[in-house]
């Protein structure tokens, strides 16, 4: 069986120590210039040195994404970026434009090139290219099925490796080659920029009726035409697995730790149930299944990989996220009370029932006995974000735990 890399997103150096503390092979970033996630957190020139030192003193691989189609004002500033990054010791750079990767294989030459999903990489052509010029690995387009990714794999050579999203966000347009935030918001995707406008709800004007607004159905089912579901392959590991993919990447270095934290475990469980037994990962199919539920997401979909899609693989009647827990916070110390410390993200108070994410898979449910703020003075709640709080759950927990709330409502307004 091929060594399968399981390659999660991180947008800050917080989600980053959570994408390793629960289970990445490697961990995709982006620095301040250059990638597509200019919203993300994104990570300083000191930021990223950390980030490779962590990474790499807990066997996890670091990559980062320079993945923009560059104009000519951005090559010089590449050229001393990627001179920057020389020292820091990352493993990999994720690159679209031909000119970027030119640049990239003079200066670190000692580096990987990977070649992003945003270079149209659709067929085993493509792949011959690329490796050619000196690339170890390709992301496959989110349009091709497994069958195209299967012949993909018998048609390139054996040490090349294939990278394929099998969970998270899908964008509407052809591997997320994309005007329509441009031309709407003047932010342009391509350079990193994204409003996600496909998300927004849209009527219809015709050119000599100004100011008449018709609305836009489909089947009365609502006029969020562009707003595509989530993919989710948790499912489908060996299917995944039997295409000849090498890496199983995760979208969203825009999603929060929790999120991360959730997919990444559910992963990291059923890719090493299914590696260890077979029959293991089909018993565990329910649990894998409650697990992934329990992020935020649109409705899932198994996107192009069991061929083409259809009007089941849009949500057209809202754009609410599936929201079943909220993120309360990140053990950070633990005192000689067995007291948590952590930074507290959403309220909670005395007497409610938290689940800490253990890294092993299990969850632990536990009633808050007692909240103290900064002042060391005990409350009754926490309502302020980002609150520094010291709480007792009635037991310690390793530093690193994440701790999630179950929700009242389901949805919540993207």
């Amino acid at each position: 069986m091929r060594q399968i890399e399981l390659l999660i997103p991180a947008g800050s150096p917080e989600v980053l120590r959570v994408a390793v503390d629960y289970g990445a092979d490697a961990v995709y970033i982006g620095g301040e210039q250059f990638g597509l996630r200019a919203k993300a957190h994104n990570f300083t020139l000191a930021d990223m040195k950390e980030a490779v030192e962590y990474c790499h003193s807990h066997g996890v691989k670091l990559y980062v994404t320079v993945n923009i189609f560059a104009h000519n004002d951005d090559l010089e500033g590449i050229r001393t970026y990627f001179e920057q990054l020389k020292p820091i010791g990352v493993d990999a750079l994720i690159i679209s434009d031909p000119a970027v990767f030119m640049l990239a294989k003079e200066i670190l030459p000692e580096v990987e090139l990977h070649v992003s999903t945003q270079a149209n990489n659709t067929n085993y052509g493509i792949y011959q290219f690329w490796y050619h010029l000196g690339a170890s690995r390709v992301v496959s387009a989110r349009e091709l099925s497994l069958k195209e990714i299967r012949e993909i794999r018998e048609h390139i050579p054996e040490d090349m490796e294939i990278e394929s999203f099998v969970h998270g966000a899908m964008c509407i347009s052809y591997s997320g080659r994309c005007l329509l935030s441009h031309f709407l918001t003047g932010r342009d995707a391509n350079q990193g920029a994204c409003t996600h406008p496909c998300r927004w709800k849209y009527s219809v004007v015709e050119e000599k009726r100004p100011g008449e607004y018709f609305p836009v159905e489909e089947d009365g089912r609502g006029t969020y035409i562009f707003n595509s579901k989530d993919l989710c392959m948790i499912e489908h590991i060996p299917e995944l697995i039997d295409a000849g993919i090498d890496s199983f990447k995760i979208e969203g270095r825009m999603k929060t730790a929790l999120y991360v934290a959730t997919v990444a475990r559910t992963y990291r469980k059923a890719l090493d149930d299914f590696q260890k037994d077979p029959e293991c990962y089909r018993r565990n199919l329910s649990y894998y299944r409650e697990e992934i539920g329990k992020c935020t997401y649109r409705q899932y979909t198994t996107g192009f990989y069991f061929g083409k899609t259809d009007s089941d693989s849009q949500v057209y009647d809202n754009n609410e996220y599936v929201k079943a827990y909220t993120y309360i916070g990140n053990v950070e110390t633990v005192d000689e009370r067995g007291y948590l410390h952590f930074m507290q993200r959403n309220k909670f108070s005395v007497g409610d029932e938290l689940e800490a994410m253990m890294f092993d898979g299990t969850n632990k449910k536990l009633t808050v006995r007692s909240i103290y703020n900064e002042k060391a003075e005990s409350v009754e709640s926490a309502p302020h974000p980002k609150e520094p709080l010291v709480v007792d759950l009635g037991e310690p927990l390793p530093i690193g735990t994440i701790l999630r709330m179950r929700t009242v409502k389901g949805t919540t307004k993207l």
